[in-house]
């Protein structure tokens, strides 16, 4: 199982994404994988994708986020857990981004498909960029 962060998602779409271009690289290597994210990377990458691509970029972003991945929602226990983790991180992770990381401790997923350099902060997980 792998996460997939909002970075990703944004590169996917927005042709002008400096990351765009990795984008092609990285897909083979997660074809195959059961993919899960959560509610915050979705709002994110909707929210960002109709700001720079319109309306329908970020409805079609939402569609293949649905359509494609486990989205996990954030209840009262995991937002309690992911604030013990960023107290941890000293803020220097976002909510978004512990949510994801307790995520993908409770599902045993180690790697993240992300383009934000933050999660290198993170022991026990790899990163594919």
């Amino acid at each position: 199982m792998i996460f997939i962060d909002s970075s990703f998602f944004i590169a996917s779409i927005i042709k002008r994404d400096q990351w765009h271009n990795r984008v092609p690289e990285i897909f083979p290597e997660i074809k195959g994988n059961k993919k899960i994210t959560s509610v915050l990377v979705l709002s994110e990458a909707v929210t960002l994708a109709g700001s720079l691509g319109g309306g329908k970029k970020g409805a079609l972003l939402y569609n293949y986020i649905i359509d494609n991945h486990e989205v996990v929602y954030v209840d009262k226990d995991l937002s309690f857990k992911a604030m013990e983790t960023f107290l941890q991180y000293d803020g220097s992770l976002s909510f978004a981004d512990v949510v994801s990381l307790e995520i993908m401790q409770r599902v045993g997923a180690d790697t993240i498909v992300s383009f934000d350099s933050d999660f290198d902060k993170v022991k026990g997980i790899r990163r594919v960029h």
